[in-house]
C-alpha cells in the first residue's frame, strides 16, 4: 500500500485534504474516494465483464465482508484458489476487507462478550472470535483488511463504551499477532458516542503497528451534530500520513437525499479519505436513480421540481410518469445506461421485475456517484471546499423551507 497526502483545504475550520492511495495491482486513486460495496467480491449486480464500463480508475478499490463466506463455497476452498483475486479473476482491483457491509452483516451489541464479535448475517447470529476473523482473512488474502472491533449504538452507557474500547484494542492485539504476511492492517478505532473514548482507543490504535485506520461504530443512533466532535476527537489523536477509513456515514436512513450529500461532505471536512458507503445498492434496489447536478455551481435551480414538488436529486423509474419517458435518466451523462437505454425501458424492466433493471441502475448510480467525489476533490484542489460544502446546506435548507411553506 503507498499513501501521500498532496493537497491540505485552505478553509479554516475543515482538515480536508485530497491524496494519493495505491493499494495491491490496482491504479492510483485520488482520494477523497468511495468504495464500492459488494456481496462477496461483486458489486451487487454488476458482473466482472461490465466492471469496465465503470470510471476507472475510481472503481477499483472494492469493499468485501468476510462474513459473507461462512456461507457458501468455504473459505479454504478460496484459499486453495489463491484468494478473492484469483477466484473472482479481479487482479488489477483492491479489496479491502471489514466485518461489517451496512447490509447484510450487521454488528449486534449486546450479544457480543469479551470472546468476540456478535453479527446478524444472513447465516444467522454468529460469534466471530479474532482467530475465526483472522482465519477468513488470510483464506480471502484482501490487499486491506480492518480488525475487528466491538461496535456499539450511540444511546449505551459510559461503562459499556469503555468495554467497547478495551475490547477492541485486546483484540486489534490478537489480529496482529495472528495476521498474514501479506495484506494492510488498519487499525479498528470505536468509542460510540462518548469523544473521551473515541480519542482514547485513537491514541491507543496508534500505538500498535498498523499502516492505516478504520474509524467505526457511526450510523448507530448518533445525531449529525454530534459527528464533528466525534470525528475531530479521532482524527486530532491520528498521525497526519496515515490513510483513514470511516464506516456508516450516509445510510439511508434519512427521507431526503441531501442528508446523504451532506453526512459524505462532514466527513471530507473531518479529514477522512476513504468511504464504505451502502447507498447505491438501497438506491438501486428501491428502482432510484440519481440526478443531481454535476457540476461545482449547484444552485437550487439547477434542480428541478418533479410532480410531487421535491427536488429531482434522486428520480423513482418505477412511477408511471416515465413509462413513455424517451429520454436518457441524465442526458449528460456518459454511463453505458445513459448511453444507450431510456427511462420508459428501465421503467418496464423494474415494473416486469427484469434484474437487467437493477443492473443498468447500479451502473448509473455508480458512475454518477463517484462523480460526486470527484467534484469534492476538485474543490479541495482549487481551496473552495468550504464554500463548496455550504452551498450544498444552504440550498438544502432554504428550498425545504420553501417547500414546507408551499405545502
Amino acid at each position: 500500500m503507498k499513501f501521500s497526502v498532496k493537497t491540505w483545504s485552505k478553509s479554516n475550520g475543515t482538515t480536508a485534504r485530497t491524496g494519493v492511495f495505491q493499494l495491491g495491482n490496482c491504479p492510483q486513486i485520488e482520494t477523497p474516494a468511495l468504495l464500492l460495496s459488494t456481496r462477496k467480491g461483486l458489486p451487487h449486480f454488476i458482473s466482472p465483464d461490465l466492471l469496465p464500463s465503470l470510471p476507472l480508475p475510481d472503481s477499483s478499490l472494492l469493499h468485501v465482508s468476510p462474513l459473507h463466506f461462512m456461507e457458501g463455497i468455504s473459505s479454504k476452498t478460496i484459499s486453495s484458489i489463491g484468494g478473492l483475486h484469483k477466484m473472482l479473476g479481479l487482479h488489477d482491483f483492491g479489496f479491502a476487507a471489514v466485518a461489517r457491509d451496512s447490509i447484510q452483516c450487521l454488528p449486534e451489541f449486546s450479544a457480543t462478550n469479551k470472546i468476540g464479535a456478535s453479527f446478524e448475517t444472513p447465516c444467522g447470529r454468529l460469534l466471530i472470535k479474532p482467530a475465526d476473523y483472522m482465519g477468513l482473512i488470510s483464506s480471502l488474502r484482501p490487499n486491506l483488511w480492518a480488525t475487528l472491533a466491538d461496535e456499539v449504538p450511540a444511546w449505551v452507557s459510559k461503562k459499556r463504551n469503555q468495554i467497547s474500547v478495551d475490547r477492541t484494542v485486546k483484540w486489534l492485539d490478537e489480529c496482529i499477532a495472528l495476521s498474514p504476511a501479506g495484506g494492510v492492517a488498519f487499525g479498528a478505532i470505536v468509542g460510540g458516542s462518548d469523544i473521551e473514548e473515541r480519542r482514547r482507543c485513537a491514541q491507543e490504535v496508534v500505538k500498535r503497528n498498523v499502516s492505516g485506520y478504520w474509524i467505526g461504530g457511526f450510523g448507530f443512533g448518533e445525531s449529525t451534530d454530534e459527528r464533528p466532535a466525534l470525528l475531530s476527537a479521532v482524527i486530532g489523536s491520528l498521525p497526519k500520513d496515515g490513510p483513514r477509513l470511516i464506516s456508516g456515514l450516509g445510510l439511508p436512513v434519512n427521507s431526503v437525499f441531501q442528508c446523504l450529500l451532506e453526512e459524505v461532505l462532514q466527513g471530507v471536512a473531518a479529514g477522512i479519505d476513504l468511504f464504505d458507503s451502502s447507498y447505491i445498492y438501497h438506491l438501486t434496489i428501491g428502482g432510484f436513480a440519481l440526478t443531481f447536478p454535476l457540476h461545482n455551481k449547484i444552485y437550487v435551480s439547477d434542480l428541478k421540481k418533479t410532480g410531487m414538488g421535491i427536488y429531482q436529486t434522486k428520480i423513482n423509474l418505477k412511477a408511471t410518469v416515465y413509462r413513455k419517458d424517451a429520454t436518457p435518466i441524465v442526458e449528460s451523462c456518459c454511463c453505458y445506461t445513459c448511453q444507450n437505454h431510456t427511462k420508459a425501458y428501465i421503467n418496464h424492466l423494474l415494473n416486469v421485475h427484469e434484474m437487467l433493471a437493477q443492473i443498468l441502475l447500479e451502473i448509473h448510480n455508480t458512475h454518477h456517484y463517484l462523480g460526486f467525489f470527484r467534484l469534492i476533490r476538485e474543490a479541495i484542489k482549487e481551496g473552495r471546499f468550504e464554500q463548496f460544502r455550504e452551498m450544498f446546506i444552504e440550498k438544502r435548507r432554504n428550498h425545504l423551507a420553501e417547500v414546507a411553506v408551499s405545502a
